[in-house]
């Protein structure tokens, strides 16, 4: 049975390294700049902190989910250029796992009203066939790294 978000929130208070909470004022903002609105765990996880470092501190974290302020579109964060080659406008960077990779949401599907994260390999993004899915939830994807304590490439496993 999943970790209710509220539990999953208090153990990155309690043993990781959160930011700041996001002011709703912030959010809003954010939804404006991106032209979507936050899922009910991303709102949940930057009412609590707008931003974490898990696991360890910079620069040897690995996983800094990224506050709102930092988040693109992936293949401006991958890529450096907003062009359709470098992959869909849909797809967002939301945390930084290290050595040009991410974590990614793509916003153009949900599920349970959530909106699915993959894996932004950056040598082979945006290849599907090597960027698969990492989590169907943010809250999923949160809670296994916070069970596992691994990094990315094992989460799962």
């Amino acid at each position: 049975m999943p970790t209710p978000m509220s539990s999953l929130l208090e153990e990155v208070s309690r043993d990781h390294f959160p930011r700041p909470p996001a002011t709703p004022e912030e959010i809003e903002e954010f939804e404006h700049r991106v032209g979507w609105p936050l899922d009910p765990d991303l709102r949940a996880f930057y009412l609590h902190c707008n931003g974490a470092e898990l696991i360890k501190r910079l620069p040897n974290t690995p996983y800094r989910v990224l506050p709102l302020s930092k988040i693109v579109r992936a293949r401006v964060a991958i890529y450096g250029e907003d062009d359709d080659q470098w992959g869909p406008a849909s797809v967002y960077a939301l945390c930084d796992v290290q050595d040009g990779n991410y974590v990614l949401v793509d916003v153009a599907r949900q599920e349970n009203d959530r909106y699915p994260l993959i894996d932004g390999y950056h040598e082979a993004w945006p290849d599907p066939k090597y960027c698969g899915s990492v989590a169907n939830s943010f809250s999923e994807f949160l809670e296994q790294v916070l069970r596992t304590r691994r990094n990315l490439y094992w989460l799962g496993e």
